[in-house]
């Protein structure tokens, strides 16, 4: 349904149940002229009547095959009555699309289907629910997603204005569309447009009501609740790991309505909620949308002072829209319009996938027709409708970045994961297990002559060490963290090279593993931080735990071999990639390990873990794809201390790190991801 010229652009609808469409209207027809299912029977039966049916109008036009329930259910149909009582003659003859309605819950990736405004599919005389029954099957039918982006599809929203005039032989062309939604177990919402309804939801029973009643919505996985009138309905579906809302509300709220929808939210705080109905923003020709008159009922009597509601859709109006409002808590709430009825065929039952990555933080919006997807895979496109199998300008295909644990956090807070005692880190083989949330208070220097216990009891301590001439607060306890580490607190860097400043750590003399050689493998974790104030020239090529010892010094010296380098660097480069590099006890130059490039002001778990042949690289605990395949046993030693934070060159500290340093540990085997810090 498009809204009045005073309201957007284009062509626009009247609230009797033409669309503008008068004498001389160029606005696009349907018709199934050459099916033979009901569709072609419905359109037949009315255009003969009137006497103008032809053997060239028989022959034209883009055609598809005939519905799904064609041959099966037109006898039912035109009998009236069927399974169940069901006054619009409903059978259970139409066959289930392949594949089985079982969406992932747990899967970060996940896709909202929507669809917008269909009543040109379902007018009483023109009816042609083919591209419809298109879009479900592609909804229902995994195997005919595949290779897609839409393969854990967990629910469809229509929009509103099902049908053109809100006829009973209308709705009995659509219900059986969405008989397959229903067979197949699917989530979905359908709503009330104005060419479905009038006035406000406590209209009483309609057409659309006896169709799409309470009762029918019970029946899929995702029902919670409806409004007393039975025009608005709440669902509550699993996706991401969490439970989402949708609200599927009516073309116009009474005082009832809005009530009953503050209230299904006030009784689900922690839920956040989709809101979708026929109208709230409207678009002008660059695509900005703003309130309509309802929609701005909408915003003051239900969105703006619902924190939960992140995202609201809406057809009625086109061109399509979109705009971001602040609600009463300062967070953004998006409101998209879509609605394709007025492009070619009747918009072709053009679906809209909202596929959500929390992973990613985005929502990625594509505009396709399934319907002429399969049309193109028959080769049976025309000219028209090859130009609509998929919408790619930037207001039908584009993406909407939402840090999705921020946005929620005012109702829904991701608790902090607690701290672990010391003891529950010490894993079969750990060698020394140092953590930082027992020392001074956050914010405060680390005080001359610190000395950091071993908590794996082996020895192993570390005592501070210091530039000469270097500067207060080059070295402070914080409660800074990554929020899976172990201890709350860690270490705050302020080194830097060229000249070198700032305060280290190193291992105490005769400290056990100062000789050790890990033959048989190891683990090296640690947690950390790079600043904003990062600075590649002075922090590049620091090193957040390196080996004293040089490479000439122990004797290596062939072509990969540096002789004034550490035997031992785990580094950040001055574009900020993770280096591991070793001298092995079986090789005569240095191996090494890359990681990608890594963000500034974000905590970070690397793990390095060899297995006695060889070495891979963890970040966050999936493994980096650049790990060489030669194999390197162990690593050198010259019995000398390590650093934390410190780095050498040719046996003179040269650089000091610039950065948090969290928990480490580091153990004499191999240790799979289940088993690091952060698992």
């Amino acid at each position: 349904m498009h809204g009045s010229p005073d309201d957007a652009p284009g062509a626009h609808e009247t609230n009797d149940g033409q669309d503008g469409h008068g004498e001389g209207c160029s606005c696009p027809r349907t018709a199934d002229l050459d099916g033979t299912g009901l569709a072609a029977s419905s359109r037949r039966t009315f255009l003969r009547g009137a006497g103008v049916i032809s053997a060239g109008a028989a022959a034209a036009g883009l055609l598809g095959a005939a519905p799904a329930y064609a041959a099966g259910e037109a006898k039912g149909a035109a009998k009236g009555g069927g399974k169940d009582d069901d006054p619009y003659g409903r059978t259970s003859m139409t066959p289930a699309p392949r594949g089985k309605w079982s969406p992932d819950p747990d899967d970060p990736r996940f896709t909202v289907v929507v669809m917008p405004d269909t009543q040109y599919m379902f007018d009483q005389d023109r009816i042609h629910p083919v591209p419809v029954e298109a879009s479900f099957r592609y909804v229902l039918d995994p195997a005919g997603r595949a290779g897609g982006n839409d393969e854990n599809i967990v629910f469809l929203a229509h929009l509103g204005d099902v049908t053109q005039n809100g006829l009973t032989e209308e709705y009995a062309a659509a219900t059986k569309v969405f008989d397959l939604l229903d067979r197949a177990g699917a989530s979905y919402g359908v709503l009330a447009g104005n060419h479905d309804v009038s006035d406000t939801d406590q209209r009483g029973s309609t057409p659309y009501l006896k169709t799409f009643s309470p009762a029918r919505a019970k029946r899929t996985p995702s029902y919670h609740s409806s409004s007393p009138d039975g025009y608005n309905t709440c669902h509550i579906f699993k996706a991401g790991g969490r439970s989402w809302m949708l609200l599927s509300l009516d073309w116009r709220l009474s005082e009832q309505g809005f009530a009953w929808a503050n209230s299904v939210i006030k009784a689900n705080p922690k839920i956040p909620v989709i809101v979708t109905t026929h109208e709230i923003v409207n678009a002008d020709d660059s695509s900005e949308a703003s309130l309509s008159e309802y929609g701005q009922q909408l915003w003051d009597g239900l969105i703006k002072d619902n924190d939960q509601i992140f995202l609201t859709l809406n057809g009625h109006f086109w061109p399509p829209g979109s705009t971001v409002l602040k609600n009463s808590a300062g967070n953004d709430v998006h409101l998209h319009i879509t609605n394709y009825q007025d492009r070619y065929y009747g918009g072709a039952g053009m679906i809209r996938s909202y596929r959500f990555d929390l992973n990613r933080g985005v929502i990625d919006v594509a505009t396709f027709s399934p319907w002429i997807r399969e049309l193109a895979a028959k080769g049976e496109l025309n000219e028209l409708a090859a130009k609509e199998i998929e919408l790619t300008s930037p207001v039908d295909y584009f993406s909407v970045a939402i840090d999705f644990e921020q946005r929620f956090a005012g109702f829904a807070p991701v608790p902090s994961r607690a701290a672990r005692p010391a003891r529950r880190m010490l894993v079969p083989g750990t060698l020394a297990y140092w953590r930082f949330d027992e020392g001074g208070k956050a914010g405060k220097d680390v005080a001359a002559g610190t000395v950091v216990k071993d908590q794996a009891g082996h020895g192993n301590d570390l005592e501070l060490r210091s530039v000469p001439g270097t500067a207060a607060h080059a070295l402070t306890w914080t409660g800074d963290h990554h929020p899976d580490q172990p201890g709350h607190g860690s270490l705050v860097f302020a080194g830097q090279g060229n000249p070198v400043t700032g305060a280290y750590f190193r291992t105490v003399d005769g400290a056990p593993i100062n000789a050790r050689t890990f033959a048989r493998g190891y683990t090296f974790e640690m947690f950390f931080k790079v600043p904003a104030d990062w600075d590649g020239g002075r922090n590049g090529w620091s090193s957040m735990l390196s080996r004293s010892g040089s490479a000439g010094k122990a004797g290596k010296n062939g072509p990969a071999a540096t002789a004034e380098e550490p035997v031992l660097t785990l580094s950040l480069s001055s574009g900020i990639e993770l280096q591991w590099n070793v001298y092995p006890l079986n090789q005569t130059g240095a191996a090494t390990n890359w990681s990608h490039l890594l963000q500034q002001e974000e905590w970070w778990h690397v793990a390095v873990v060899n297995d006695g042949r060889i070495t891979k690289l963890y970040v966050n605990g999936c493994e980096e794809g650049r790990n060489p395949n030669s194999t390197n046993i162990g690593l050198t030693s010259l019995d000398l201390p390590f650093l934390l934070g410190g780095y050498e060159w040719d046996g003179a500290i040269n650089q000091v790190f610039h950065g948090s340093i969290g928990d480490v540990r580091i153990v004499d085997r191999a240790l799979p991801p289940s088993s690091f810090m952060n698992a």
